[in-house]
């Protein structure tokens, strides 16, 4: 068989990787692929992007399966074109990738069913947003509408952050947000304290089998500090989805998502992502919806999951599920994310790598997101670089196998957090 990943990042990297493994593939076809994936064996890039074109090669060469990684393709309505032409294709169509590519549509679905989420409000008119936030006070959540590569979110301690936030987005948009058809829209809402997790499905439209927890850090220095990003690096399992959370987050917040949806006649199949804020008492409620699997996530479950993603991911586009149980590696898995000089802000590209060949074993693999091959040689080609990710007995021991890691990788400026799975030390 042969399969067809979609995306450039980590996360493809991760899934080409897994896919791989499978007894039954034997090739995966990378569109565009990195530096990775070009050097890894029995995995090829493949230099398209174009929706059509991509569909024009599963159907030439006869692809099994199509996975889409990265939001934009889905929110394009990329499923529906493979479809169309009879393609087995994972993720969702474009009117059910709304729950990721218009905060609008998510926060308006959440409240007619019932889904625990923060109180918010949705405006066009910066006036009148300015209004509203000054009568709210900060802490407050400022929220653009449209996809913008996971940095669309300001969490605003103060009311002047809050007001060159919404000014931002609804004006200058530096963020470079995507607006959706009827224009910038921001959505205001209440900030909620507690405990970030990620907690991600396989969906088939009806049944959802859940991956294992993760957690990830989205902020760009150590102690949660500086300004949000894609995330730096991430952790499974989280400690702070234990089984009375996970049961919850399946019966508030999952199940009724996807009956809702399959009620509102736009059925959800593919990676659904919940992000969740715990609050004290164990309470989960959502921060968001993601249409993929997230990205630094997905490499530390994929580094955990001992089942067939291949085997499994053919029975999501059957809509067989319910025949699927996941087998996990009880070892923590932990990954670091290096990133280029100058990332978040105007991330150097250029800066040749070295070492990230030779320091992959059984329990370690640097998964290759903002990497190329230029005369052969690897270098740096976007903002997250690398993401090192190691199996350990402990929180303890993952952490200490991939700080060695990265230690033994070097490019001009890299950087990385120090304090990756802080959070889970505290359990």
């Amino acid at each position: 068989m042969k399969v067809l990943v979609i995306g450039s990042g980590g996360r493809e990297h991760a899934l080409a990787w897994k896919l791989l493994q499978s007894e039954r593939v034997q090739s995966v076809f990378v569109a565009p692929g990195n530096g990775g994936t070009a050097l890894q064996e029995g995995v090829r890039n493949l230099p398209l992007t174009e929706p059509a074109a991509l569909a024009d090669f599963a159907q030439a060469e006869k692809i099994a399966l199509t996975v889409v990684g990265p939001e934009a393709p889905l929110a394009a309505g990329i499923v529906d074109l493979f479809r169309a032409r009879g393609l087995r294709i994972f993720g969702p169509t474009q009117a059910a990738a709304q729950l990721e590519s218009s905060k609008a549509f998510s926060k308006a679905f959440m409240q007619r069913h019932g889904i625990p989420t923060a109180r918010a409000q949705t405006f066009t008119d910066a006036q009148q947003a300015h209004a509203y936030v000054d009568g709210q006070g900060a802490p407050i959540v400022i929220k653009a509408d449209g996809l913008a590569a996971g940095k669309g979110v300001v969490v605003a301690m103060t009311l002047a952050e809050a007001h060159a936030a919404i000014d931002d987005m609804l004006g200058a948009n530096a963020l470079g947000v995507q607006h959706n058809a009827d224009g910038a829209r921001v959505v205001v809402e209440e900030f909620m304290a507690g405990e970030e997790a990620s907690f991600i499905v396989i969906a088939d439209g009806q049944q959802a089998l859940a991956l294992a927890s993760s957690q990830d850090h989205k902020r760009v220095g150590d102690g949660d500090s500086g300004p949000n990003t894609g995330g730096m690096g991430a952790y499974s399992p989280a400690p702070v989805v234990t089984p009375n959370v996970h049961a919850r987050v399946m019966h508030e917040i999952i199940q009724p998502t996807l009956a809702g949806m399959a009620r509102e006649g736009m059925p959800f199949s593919g990676f659904l992502y919940a992000g969740l804020m715990i609050d004290a008492q164990g309470h989960p409620r959502t921060v968001e919806f993601n249409c993929r699997l997230g990205d630094p996530e997905a490499q530390v479950i994929l580094m955990r999951l001992k089942s067939d993603l291949f085997e499994v991911l053919m029975h999501a586009t059957e809509g067989q599920l319910a025949a699927v149980e996941l087998q996990w590696d009880r070892r923590t898995a932990l990954g670091v994310v290096m990133a280029a000089a100058g990332y978040p802000a105007a991330p150097r590209k250029g800066d040749a790598i070295v070492g990230a060949a030779t320091v992959a074993s059984e329990d370690l693999v640097v998964f290759h997101a903002g990497t190329a091959l230029a005369d052969g040689r690897l270098c740096t080609s976007g903002g997250r670089v690398l993401c090192v990710t190691a199996l350990g007995d402990s929180v303890r021991l993952a952490q200490a196998r991939a700080y060695e890691g990265v230690r033994a990788i070097g490019f001009a400026g890299a950087q990385w957090r120090s304090d990756i799975g802080h959070r889970a030390l505290r359990h």
